[in-house]
């Protein structure tokens, strides 16, 4: 359950309402006694351990998947060569 606290509290107390939402409390901070924002702690992303090598053997590259383009690609990626009219 969150505390509600004024706006002006807010202000004054930021610090000390930072240091309570890092040890996992929240509050609604309200103006004139209606709700208008949430202060709550950031939830940590959760990272994966990373495994080197944990797709080998299972990704195959063609014998010639790095031989040079043939020309007629080269020149569509360069702006060159034939272009059908509108």
């Amino acid at each position: 359950m969150s505390k509600q606290v004024s706006i002006r509290y807010a202000q004054k107390q930021l610090s000390a309402l930072l240091d309570k939402v890092k040890n996992g409390e929240s509050f609604i901070i309200a103006k004139a006694g209606r709700p208008l924002a949430l202060l709550s702690p950031v939830e940590k992303p959760k990272r994966h351990k990373s495994r080197i090598g944990f797709m080998k053997g299972k990704i195959k590259f063609a014998s010639d998947f790095d031989d040079p383009l043939p020309d007629e690609i080269l020149d569509a990626f360069e702006g060159r060569g034939s272009r059908d009219p509108l």
